[in-house]
C-alpha cells in the first residue's frame, strides 16, 4: 500500500507500522468496542480492565446478571449500561449469533449489528475490522480518521464521512490496514502537539 501510496508511507516513515489489533469474535469484543464509543483509548481500556477483572472474564451470561449499579462502578455510563444489557440479553435468548456473523457479509454483519440500540456504524465497522478481520473496512465516520486524512492531505478543514469515505475508496481491498495506520498517525499527532 506504501508503494501505491504516498499519503501512507509518509504516515508510515513517521509512524512505523502499526501493531495488529484483534479481538477474539464474539461478545467480550462486542462489549469493548462498545465501551470505546467516543472515549479516548486510554479511558476506555481502563473501563474495560476494571470490568474485566470484576467479571473474571466477561460474557454475556455475567453482563445479564450483573445489575446496573455494579457495571456504573466498573466505570460505564448509564447509556453504555443500556447498551451492554440490550446486546447481553440479545446473545443469551439466541436473537443476536455472534458466531453466525463470521460467516456473513460486511453488509449483512453491520445491517444485523445496528438493529441493535447502542451499536452504530462505528460500532459494527471496528468489530469487522479487529473481531471478524475483515480487511477492507473503514469507518468513515471516525474524527481520527478524518483529522489524519486533513493532515496528510493538507486539506484546510477536515472530510465529513462521505469525503472520507471516497478518500478511502483508493486504499481498497485494504482499507482496514488503512485505518489502522491512519489511527496511529492521530496518536502521533496528539504526541506532537
Amino acid at each position: 500500500m506504501a508503494r501505491k501510496d504516498p499519503i501512507l508511507a509518509r504516515a508510515i516513515d513517521l509512524t512505523g507500522i502499526p501493531e495488529p489489533r484483534k479481538y477474539v469474535s464474539g461478545y467480550a469484543a462486542l462489549l469493548r468496542i462498545i465501551i470505546s464509543q467516543q472515549v479516548s483509548n486510554s479511558a476506555g481500556a481502563a473501563i474495560w480492565k476494571k470490568l474485566d477483572d470484576h467479571a473474571r472474564g466477561v460474557t454475556a451470561d455475567k453482563i445479564c446478571r450483573f445489575n446496573d449499579k455494579t457495571l456504573r462502578k466498573c466505570g460505564l455510563s448509564r447509556s453504555k449500561v443500556k447498551y451492554a444489557k440490550i446486546t447481553a440479553n440479545a446473545v443469551c435468548k439466541g436473537e443476536l449469533d455472534l458466531k453466525q456473523l463470521e460467516s456473513l457479509s460486511d453488509e449483512l454483519v453491520r445491517s444485523k449489528l445496528i438493529s441493535y440500540k447502542g451499536i452504530g456504524p462505528w460500532t459494527a465497522e471496528v468489530y469487522l475490522m479487529f473481531a471478524l478481520k475483515r480487511p477492507d473496512v473503514f469507518p468513515s465516520g471516525d474524527l481520527a480518521l478524518a483529522i489524519s486524512v486533513k493532515d496528510l492531505l493538507h486539506l484546510d478543514v477536515k472530510p465529513n464521512p462521505n469525503e472520507l469515505a471516497t478518500i478511502a475508496e483508493r486504499w481498497r481491498p485494504y482499507r482496514s490496514a488503512a485505518a489502522t495506520l491512519l489511527w496511529q498517525y492521530y496518536k502521533y499527532l496528539s504526541q506532537m502537539g
